[in-house]
């Protein structure tokens, strides 16, 4: 053994975790196409079918939260159908594209993770002291 190999104890939790990196990276990239792809196959007005509702503040003290239609918001504005979005909640024209932004910038972290994505290319680091 070299002065720079780690110890067989110590290289086999090293070789897991990378292989559980990769697989989080590629579970998170393919993941969310398939939830984007989903989304957008389905019709805008998959949400609108009003069923018992899940918020919290709604049951509990009768009023709407400031999140309350954003689902339906989204989906709606997906399909490009802003007037609907907008009726649902007017926050869609801040938490959507946010959320977009969030969710762009984590698949290009893994997809750069997972080698898919080179640019931009690292800076090379100055070995020369």
């Amino acid at each position: 053994m070299t002065t720079h190999e780690a110890p067989a104890s110590v290289a086999a939790p090293a070789a897991r975790t990378r292989r559980l990196r990769r697989a989080r990276a590629m579970v998170v990239v393919i993941g969310s196409a398939l939830i984007w792809a989903t989304l957008l196959v389905l019709p805008a007005d998959f949400f609108d079918h009003h069923g018992p509702t899940m918020c919290v503040s709604r049951l509990l003290l009768g009023v709407e939260c400031p999140g309350c239609g954003m689902t339906r918001a989204s989906m709606h504005a997906l399909h490009f159908d802003f007037a609907a979005a907008w009726h649902y909640n007017r926050l869609v024209v801040v938490v959507l594209p946010l959320l977009a932004w969030l969710w762009g910038k984590e698949v290009w972290d893994q997809s750069r993770r997972l080698g898919w994505v080179t640019w931009p290319a690292k800076p090379a680091r100055n070995t020369a002291a």
